[in-house]
């Protein structure tokens, strides 16, 4: 799996270096989508609804942040196609599901996802739809928005409650978790 993941990333890294910004621009229009979307398929295969209302909370903040913030700041675009540059709405929604896939299910599922999400933000700014500060804006609102929210799914818990003494004076009791 591993190998497959890193070819295609190959593959798609050498067709994008020669390929026109219009088509890497349309790219990561779709590519963008594609964590949080596998996240939300992974999350109904494995009937992980505690895992769907994170990533939908985790979504929903992410996208009405980022729009906030899109309104009060107004930053031109470098291409001039608009006054919406900060924070990259493609770079935060890609790094919000990244971020849930790599915190809920662990590195398998999120390497892959980062990987898609660095491609989105790379192919934003050389489509010259954003500079690097806008998506490095995004990337830190949709992965700050997917840590508040989401927690990972623990399988083994092990909670251990002692008495405690401390001195001669005083005791009390003290608590262990383990996950």
């Amino acid at each position: 799996m591993k190998g497959v993941v890193l070819s295609l990333l190959l593959l798609l890294t050498a067709l994008t270096l020669s390929a026109k910004s219009s088509v890497v621009k349309r790219s990561t229009d779709v590519l963008c989508l594609l964590p949080s979307g596998t996240g939300f398929v992974k999350a109904l295969v494995e009937k992980d609804r505690e895992g769907l209302w994170q990533l939908g909370l985790s979504s929903a903040t992410t996208l009405a942040a980022n729009y906030a913030l899109e309104a009060a700041i107004k930053k031109d675009r470098p291409d001039g196609t608009g006054h919406h540059a900060f924070p990259s709405t493609h770079a935060a929604v890609a790094f919000d599901g990244a971020t849930f896939l790599m915190r809920r299910y662990g590195w398998k599922w999120g390497v892959p996802a980062y990987a898609v999400s660095a491609y989105v933000s790379w192919g934003r700014v050389y489509a010259d739809r954003h500079d690097w500060w806008d998506v490095l804006g995004g990337a830190v609102l949709g992965t700050a928005s997917a840590l508040i929210y989401t927690r990972p799914i623990s399988r083994k818990t092990d909670l251990t409650i002692a008495p405690v003494a401390f001195g001669r004076d005083a005791c009390g009791v003290g608590m262990y978790l383990r996950f």
